[in-house]
């Protein structure tokens, strides 16, 4: 193992994990799929009559889980009058201000969304899926992401330090983003998926889990979405997979987060960043080779 730590943060020290949480919120899912306790298949109205009405309401779970969904959304974060910024006011925990008529929390965001187009046609990444997903977890197993997660995953996978997620003023967690934890925790995650769903001699999910995550996606869908510097990707579950001759796949989130797992290199990279600009796309130019570079280098050592 080989670790750095630069500027204010240590070991010791909790980051914002930003959009890697979608990925923690889609292992979480996939977990209830193959153990049989969510299908897949299922509109999403049939779990959630509370969005019966939106644009989720005829979605698929997977195609939420897979972000195919076709939304009328804007996530363009430079955009100051995207549909990002009303999302955010709506989720913000602190008081809304006086005159504000708009949806108060998460959930009643989302039923204001409506449908653009054909689910299962292109993929589209947008956060509300997420959250749209968090709701069906939540409805499904009876319990928010926050407490499954730390059922599930947390509490078994030796974590040095409790992590938190953000939530809205309902007490609603932010299943898209909200995570903050410690780079071990993360790397002991990483260490989880790189072992099909073992660590420290237990197994805390079926091999079948990580095994549909590393199959990756829809590339004819994920294709129409043009990311340059993911040609031949795809993204499945909320994670996000690569094109290379053995399966690799990451967690990712804006100014530079990352899990990194490359099973034929027996690697995991873990990364927490601060980029000044959010966009992945800045960064992967220089990201993406490195890491495999690092993986070329220990499958042929």
């Amino acid at each position: 193992m080989n670790e750095r730590q630069n500027g204010c943060l240590n070991e010791l020290g909790q980051h914002a994990a930003m959009s890697m949480t979608k990925s923690m919120t889609g292992l979480l899912a996939e977990i209830l799929v193959t153990e049989g306790k969510l299908d897949d298949k299922t509109l999403v109205a049939s779990i959630i009559p509370e969005l019966a009405n939106s644009g989720f309401g005829d979605a698929t779970v997977r195609q939420v889980m897979d972000m195919t969904t076709a939304l009328d959304y804007s996530e363009d974060y430079a955009d100051p009058n995207a549909d990002i910024w009303q999302y955010s006011e709506a989720a913000s925990p602190l008081p809304k201000p006086k005159g504000y008529t708009g949806p108060n929390g998460y959930f009643e965001y989302l039923q204001t969304i409506q449908k653009k187009g054909e689910h299962g046609d292109a993929f589209s990444y947008q956060t509300i899926n997420s959250d749209t997903l968090g709701w069906i977890i939540a409805r499904t197993t009876g319990k928010a992401v926050d407490d499954l997660l730390s059922e599930r995953i947390w509490q078994k996978i030796g974590a040095e330090q409790s992590a938190y997620m953000t939530v809205d003023a309902k007490g609603t967690p932010f299943a898209g983003g909200g995570i903050s934890a410690s780079l071990h925790d993360m790397a002991r995650i990483g260490s989880l998926m790189l072992n099909k769903g073992v660590i420290n001699g237990k197994r805390l999910f079926p091999a079948a889990v990580v095994e549909h995550i590393e199959a990756g996606g829809d590339k004819d869908a994920f294709a129409k979405a043009d990311y340059k510097q993911l040609k031949n990707g795809s993204y499945k579950s909320m994670w996000w997979s690569y094109d290379n001759p053995t399966p690799v796949y990451s967690a990712r989130g804006v100014h530079g987060q990352r899990i990194y797992v490359d099973p034929a290199a027996d690697m995991v990279i873990v990364r927490f960043a601060s980029h000044p600009d959010a966009s992945n796309g800045k960064n992967d130019p220089t990201s993406i080779p490195a890491f495999q570079a690092v993986a070329n280098y220990l499958i042929t050592k």
